[in-house]
């Protein structure tokens, strides 16, 4: 969504006359990219569909709380992050997962979901990304993927953009390193 069509929906999400559509415009505009964004966390199609409802859900309840101090996709990408979170967190305690053992746990997740076409390149980058820690593996799949630019992944993250970088530059060489002396 562009900067002033942004405003415009920020603005109409405050007018309870106008909140239902703007927020209809919302759901449209960030459907595919939040749940993309999730589906690359969770890696499962029906989980990153149910996480996506949530954080819409989220979202619309908690609107009075949007100050409009960042930008609204940022807000929505932060509540998807913290669900994904939560969500890997509860699994993680449900199938009595070591916090270490996280990337195999996703994984089996991974080769199990109908929706994964078992493309062996497709899985050994998904390995690599599996390899690093939470945090690098988020700056990664932003950056990479989305494009989300440092600035905005800051005020998602909550780390400043310095950190970001350098977290990013480590993880672009973790994954490198994991590609090729798998070959």
């Amino acid at each position: 969504m562009r900067q002033y069509m942004e405003e415009d929906v920020e603005k109409r999400l405050r007018d309870s006359k106008t909140q239902r559509s703007a927020f209809s415009e919302v759901v449209a505009a960030y459907s595919e990219k939040l749940y993309w964004q999730i589906r690359r966390m969770v890696l499962n199609h029906e989980d990153a569909n149910d996480i996506l409802q949530n954080t819409f859900l989220k979202a619309w309840l908690n609107l009075a709380s949007f100050r409009g101090d960042a930008k609204l996709s940022t807000w929505m990408y932060k509540i998807a992050v913290n669900e994904c979170i939560t969500f890997l967190n509860k699994q993680r305690a449900i199938n009595n997962v070591p916090l270490d053992d996280t990337d195999v746990y996703l994984l089996q997740t991974l080769r199990a979901d109908e929706y994964f076409n078992g493309d062996e390149i497709d899985e050994k980058l998904q390995k690599a990304i599996l390899s690093l820690p939470e945090k690098q593996r988020l700056v990664f799949m932003m950056k990479y993927y989305d494009e989300m630019k440092y600035e905005d992944m800051s005020e998602v993250l909550g780390t400043s953009v310095g950190a970001l970088k350098a977290s990013y530059h480590h993880a672009v060489k973790k994954i490198e390193t994991f590609l090729t002396n798998d070959i």
